[in-house]
């Protein structure tokens, strides 16, 4: 009579292997979240903001690593930390060359978008962002505000995000300076 399971090719059963693969799994994944947790603090606050584009491809990769970490056994604890080390130490050189040289920001990050401008909503600029109008009208309701006519703006920003300023708190509208489509 032959087996119950099916032979996987693994050489062992998919429900258990050995004692020993699971308290390396125990061991090797909590000393992993344990650098991780470490590694997230001392990279600062920038690797936890919201994500733009190239955040969220360290933030995958960040999880890749550790899952590598934790699950496979050819992959031994130091190469793991020493992956995400250089996850962290790439986001922070990142970091500190897009804020010293904006070119680089430009071309790693999208900029903000101006999505409306004194009530009236920019349909092309909209369609371009993929931004529909029941969206738009969302952010709006979301600052308690009842009327798109009285927003002097509402920008898309680089982490898909949408700030809104209403007309009563435009000010000087000195926050603005740098979101292409407003006039001064």
């Amino acid at each position: 009579m032959g087996t119950i399971l099916p032979d996987t090719g693994y050489g062992s059963c998919m429900w258990f292997d050995s004692w020993s693969d699971v308290l390396r799994v125990v061991l090797v994944g909590a000393a992993a979240y344990a650098f991780v947790v470490l590694a997230l603090r001392t990279s600062g606050k920038r690797t936890l903001t919201k994500l733009n584009a190239f955040d969220l491809v360290v933030t995958v990769a960040f999880g890749s690593t550790l899952a590598t970490i934790f699950l496979s056994s050819e992959v031994a604890w130091v190469e793991g930390a020493t992956a995400l080390a250089l996850l962290c130490a790439l986001q922070y050189v990142v970091a500190k060359v897009t804020s010293w040289f904006p070119v680089t920001r430009r071309a790693l990050t999208a900029g903000p978008t101006l999505l409306l401008r004194d009530g009236e909503p920019l349909m092309d600029t909209m369609r371009q962002q993929r931004v529909n109008l029941d969206e738009l009208r969302q952010a709006v309701r979301a600052t308690g505000t009842g009327s798109l006519a009285k927003v002097a703006a509402v920008v898309l920003e680089s982490d898909g995000t949408m700030s809104v300023i209403s007309s009563e708190k435009m000010g000087d509208g000195s926050a603005l300076e740098g979101v292409p489509q407003v006039a001064r």
